[in-house]
């Protein structure tokens, strides 16, 4: 089975996919059924991934929801020292994974079965990590490392996803000085570089002025609201006094006359011309 695709199997008496160690894993002790994790070494073209150094990082399969970072840590520590564990919902390579920039914002979480990297500091980690399916089914719950499930872990994720008030204010407020100064640097950088020709003699020409670059949609916004303020004051002006509304009123009668004896000609003309041409 290639890298690319998960397969979920919880049944004891199935094979473990072409290349894959099964290690059985059981969430508690009470719980009769072992579910199989998939493992092998994870092997990629030099310089290809980053994160994943060849030769130390163990690929693992079939992961369950219940099972988190610290699980699989716990879970490998016995083999070698753990360097990092990387879960995610699908195989593939992936740069450096960068910092959490925000606590709050931008959280992303891996539902349903999953698939990790286990990079060891040690090479001798993963061989180590395959010779467990040799043992008995390995507890991943126990006293003094619990982990939750079913309506506690419902109830863990809500006090969670509570927010304090305090703590997400003072990210916003420290976003929005780090926003400020960046555009104040930028803005400095720019009044500096204005008319410096650069390597080739050009020189940049930024736009200035009363509405200094205006988004697109914002200054045809703009343009609509003084095309109907013109309009509206050229119709008010118009029709302002009596004998204004008076000589309007007369003017359209007229050119209504005007029109109706227009087509009324037009019409005896069309008539004078039918003639009847058989051939």
């Amino acid at each position: 089975m290639a890298a690319g695709r998960r397969k979920h199997v919880t049944t004891a008496g199935a094979g473990a996919p072409a290349g894959y160690t099964a290690i059985p894993v059981k969430l508690s002790k009470k719980q009769q059924s072992p579910h199989y994790l998939y493992v092998k070494e994870h092997k990629v073209r030099e310089g290809t991934d980053t994160t994943h150094p060849p030769n130390r990082t163990l690929f693992v399969l079939n992961i369950p929801p219940y099972c988190t970072k610290a699980c699989l840590s716990r879970l490998f520590s016995c083999c070698s020292s753990v360097q990092s564990v990387n879960v995610c919902e699908k195989p593939g390579p992936r740069e450096k994974p960068e910092a959490p920039k925000s606590k709050f914002f931008n959280l992303k979480t891996v539902p349903g079965f999953r698939v990790a990297y286990v990079v060891f500091k040690n090479p001798a980690g993963v061989q180590a990590a395959k010779s467990l399916s040799l043992q008995g089914p390995h507890v991943i719950s126990s006293e003094s490392h619990p982990v939750k499930t079913g309506i506690r872990k419902w109830i863990a994720s809500y006090a969670a996803s509570v927010v304090d008030p305090a703590e997400l204010k003072a990210e916003v407020d420290t976003f929005m000085q780090t926003y400020d100064k960046k555009i104040a640097e930028e803005e400095a950088k720019a009044e500096k570089e204005e008319g410096i020709p650069d390597e080739e003699g050009w020189v940049k020409v930024t736009r200035k002025g009363r509405r200094p670059g205006l988004p697109r949609i914002e200054a045809a916004s703009l343009r609509v609201l003084e095309r109907e303020k013109r309009k509206r004051a050229r119709k008010e002006l118009l029709n302002f006094y009596a004998w204004q509304h008076r000589e309007t009123k007369r003017e359209n009668i007229a050119q209504l006359r005007k029109k109706f004896e227009e087509d009324k000609q037009r019409i005896a003309l069309m008539r004078a011309q039918r003639k009847f041409r058989p051939y």
